[in-house]
């Protein structure tokens, strides 16, 4: 699993390999991608990089994380659609560290003003907050809806939540 599209210069090696390839997807949105991920290859070309393992013949997933409430929940539909030809999708709602708390809040300070009060009466799990549990159950259930319409199978980490028997895709190399 990666967010970079290196591995497209070896896919003459790893279709010969048992294996499958992912890619983390924040949001298709180039603009927020760059603020979300100011160094990481864009959307496009990590999903473009995945379609040609994918034609190669090598198993192909994806993780659409996290997925942030006002942010890039709002473009979900259009994340998928992108990721539409992949086999499988595991998908995560931000949890936040007090350190990535006030990244966040210096980044995104109107973003956080509607994602505070949503964390404080969520919960702290292993050092994380959480988004309420109906809130994050919610997203969940319509993240999986969506992509099990697509004939693709679902997988969710860390969130107390139905998944897939593997949450992150390794089913494909069997």
């Amino acid at each position: 699993l990666t967010k970079s599209s290196l591995f497209e210069r070896d896919l003459d090696i790893l279709k010969n390999l048992k294996c499958a390839i992912g890619i983390t997807v924040t949001t298709i949105d180039e603009e927020k991608a760059r603020l979300l991920e100011p160094n990481a290859p864009s959307p496009k070309e990590r999903i473009k990089a995945l379609k040609k393992a994918k034609k190669e013949g090598i198993p192909a997933y994806a993780r659409i994380d996290p997925i942030i409430p006002f942010y890039t929940w709002e473009d979900f539909d259009e994340t998928l659609d992108a990721l539409s030809f992949v086999s499988h999708i595991t998908v995560s709602t931000l949890k936040l560290r007090p350190d990535s708390w006030k990244r966040m809040e210096a980044k995104f300070p109107e973003l956080m003003k509607k994602l505070t009060p949503l964390y404080k009466k969520g919960e702290k799990i292993g050092g994380y907050y959480y988004l309420p549990k109906e809130i994050r159950l919610k997203i969940l259930e319509e993240a999986r809806k969506k992509i099990e319409a697509k004939g693709i199978t679902f997988g969710s980490c860390r969130e107390g939540y139905y998944s897939y028997p593997t949450c992150d895709g390794s089913h494909l190399m069997l």
